[in-house]
């Protein structure tokens, strides 16, 4: 059986093989960028607040806290009056953080946040004066999360 001597690599080919390589190690290091630089269950949450969502004025609910595990973490304000509102959102440790929005038990909406420090902003229109409930979840426990909801202005 005869054996062929392999020749050097094309400059086209070895090009390929540089830029695939360079793809590889682009993803892996974005996908470690994705993970939490520190652990969410010893994070302090009103200093992490404090950064990721500054105080709004006339705030009607509030909420912060960690998610660790998949069970909802449920806040309620009463004589929330109908109008409009701004819910701001922010997550942190990865994956998507869910706030569904009642009013006297029906529910209103559901918004979503993409745990990465960014802000997410929903309006809600409030029909009628009642209880607002606002129930955050996570299937990608564990995150740290936060939002408030003000008058649309």
């Amino acid at each position: 059986m005869l054996f062929r001597a392999s020749r050097p690599l094309h400059p086209p080919t070895l090009r390929r093989r540089v830029a695939a390589a360079a793809a590889c190690a682009a993803v892996v290091l974005a996908a470690s960028a994705c993970s939490s630089a520190g652990s969410i269950e010893s994070a302090d949450v009103q200093a992490w607040k404090a950064t990721a969502l500054p105080s709004a004025g006339g705030t009607v609910l509030e909420d912060a806290g960690k998610i660790l595990n998949r069970d909802p973490i449920v806040r309620t304000a009463t004589g929330v009056q109908a109008g409009s509102y701004t819910l701001t959102m922010s997550c942190d440790g990865g994956g998507k953080a869910f706030f569904s929005i009642s009013l006297d038990g029906t529910r209103l909406t559901e918004a979503g946040a993409a745990c990465n420090g960014s802000h997410e902003t929903a309006r809600i229109k409030v029909p009628a004066p009642g209880t607002l409930e606002v129930s955050t979840a996570s299937v990608d426990a564990p995150l740290i999360y936060a939002y408030h909801l003000v008058p649309a202005g």
